[in-house]
């Protein structure tokens, strides 16, 4: 159904990440509408990856457990501890993931919401710095009509610089409503 939703919308993926890279974290933005879910459902089933997004376990429970995990939930359990008896964090917690994965491709999308954002979650740079995995930076051009995953970066643990290439890719992109769409303004400088 997404890939005929896809194709009737008029999209095509112009983009794609090498088979080579089993481990990463894409960045999917800008993310401005419902339909991003359906139109990136269809574009993965085209370019043949097998996406998966961290939720809290909470959501993995009737009615909504099988549909989650069809469309590619892992459980993250907020009240897990580390080997110190702390409570994890989402970073360490998702960063941990990969090594339970021999290919994962965990998809995350840092605006948190369909609002206007000028400021992004910064997290998906730490989950892949601590995984020692690249960031895919995946996207949906609603303006072209064109989706992908345009390149890979590795992290260098130089945050503002690694951050202004991403936001200088980024800042082009045109979401479904792009008044709701920005970069993260201060990162972008």
């Amino acid at each position: 159904m997404f890939k005929i939703v896809f194709r009737l919308g008029g999209w095509k993926v112009t983009h794609n990440i090498s088979d080579e890279v089993n481990k990463c974290v894409v960045v999917v933005a800008p993310h401005t509408s419902n339909w991003d879910f359906v139109y990136g459902m269809g574009a993965v089933r085209f370019m043949k990856l097998h996406p998966r997004f961290a939720i809290k376990k909470e959501w993995l429970r009737f009615p909504f457990k099988r549909l989650m995990i069809k469309c590619g939930a892992l459980a993250i359990d907020r009240d897990a501890k580390n080997i110190a008896g702390e409570q994890k964090g989402a970073v360490e917690s998702m960063a941990e993931l990969f090594n339970h994965h021999e290919i994962l491709r965990l998809v995350i999308t840092p605006e948190g919401t369909r609002s206007r954002r000028e400021k992004w979650k910064t997290g998906f740079y730490y989950v892949a710095l601590k995984a020692n995995v690249p960031i895919g930076l995946g996207f949906m051009d609603y303006e072209k009509r064109e989706c992908g995953i345009f390149k890979v970066i590795y992290p260098t643990g130089d945050f503002k610089k690694d951050m202004k290439e991403i936001m200088d890719f980024y800042k082009n992109i045109k979401g479904k409503h792009p008044e709701n769409f920005s970069v993260d303004v201060e990162l972008s400088q």
